[in-house]
């Protein structure tokens, strides 16, 4: 039921945020991925949604509508005697998100598009990763990206994220990155789902994605630093404000003592002349 609401249960990958436009126009977050390795697939626009189509064949591959269609090829040593023991057992592979599709880099709709699934944290060298039964699907090595996200709920599709990109790329352009164009970020964005197909579109969190060069990103850094988010800044626990509140507390009390005496004291005196 959660997922119908947008809870996000399954992994992602690790990245660091370094740095987040959120009162921008169009609101972005500059953020830093490590190394990755993802399931793919390249197909042309058929608007299949069975099983048979580019989601279903990577979703086959971890598992998703049964026997995953992978080799899990495994050496099991066992104890008196000891026996080598070759198993060609599928692997079931945990969804990961998002689910990234590439935008056609063309206006021909017939052109190849590629669709991916990131695999999950312990799959990080090729020799783990189960390899697809199926000759379609492939296993890549992403290498560590750093690039900007535009985030948005509701429905997707190719005519709304081209315009989201094109927004993204005029913001980028305005925040003066260096050699920054709408033609570069229209042929190179990518499109990041997080949620499954029956999540209510208000709750529904997709990604618009365009890696950086070096120099870009480390333009944005500097121009733009990143504020302290109120969640990240250090809480102070019920103890301490009640320890500080006290002391505060005592210190006033005292205060108004010392100021009381002086001006009684003062008061006296000039009764007693």
């Amino acid at each position: 039921m959660g997922s119908v609401f947008g809870k996000e249960s399954v992994e992602e990958p690790p990245h660091d945020t370094l740095l987040s436009r959120s009162d921008a126009t169009t609101s972005y977050e500059l953020r830093k991925y490590g190394q990755r390795y993802a399931a793919t697939i390249t197909y042309k626009k058929t608007g299949d949604k069975s099983e048979n189509s580019p989601f279903g064949a990577l979703a086959k591959y971890i598992g998703v509508f049964g026997t995953p269609q992978n080799e899990g090829d495994t050496s099991i040593a066992m104890t008196a005697p000891v026996v080598m023991e070759t198993s060609n057992k599928p692997t079931q592979i945990a969804m990961t998100a998002p689910v990234v599709m590439e935008n056609n880099k063309d206006d021909d709709s017939d052109s190849n598009k590629k669709m991916m699934f990131m695999l999950p944290v312990e799959y990080d060298s090729m020799d783990k990763i189960p390899k697809p039964t199926n000759p379609s699907v492939h296993i890549e090595e992403i290498p560590s990206q750093t690039g900007v996200v535009h985030v948005y709920n509701g429905k997707w599709g190719e005519a709304r994220n081209t315009e989201l990109a094109k927004g993204l790329a005029q913001q980028l352009i305005r925040d003066g990155v260096p050699d920054m164009t709408e033609e570069y970020v229209l042929a190179n964005y990518q499109f990041w789902g997080y949620n499954p197909p029956f999540t209510l579109p208000y709750f529904r969190r997709n990604e618009i994605w365009v890696q950086l060069e070096s120099a870009q990103a480390d333009y944005l850094e500097k121009t733009f630093k990143p504020e302290i988010n109120a969640a990240e800044r250090p809480v102070m626990k019920g103890r301490n404000k009640f320890t500080i509140g006290a002391l505060g507390l005592v210190l006033g009390c005292y205060a108004i003592s010392v100021l009381w005496k002086k001006t009684n004291g003062s008061q006296y005196r000039r009764i007693s002349a």
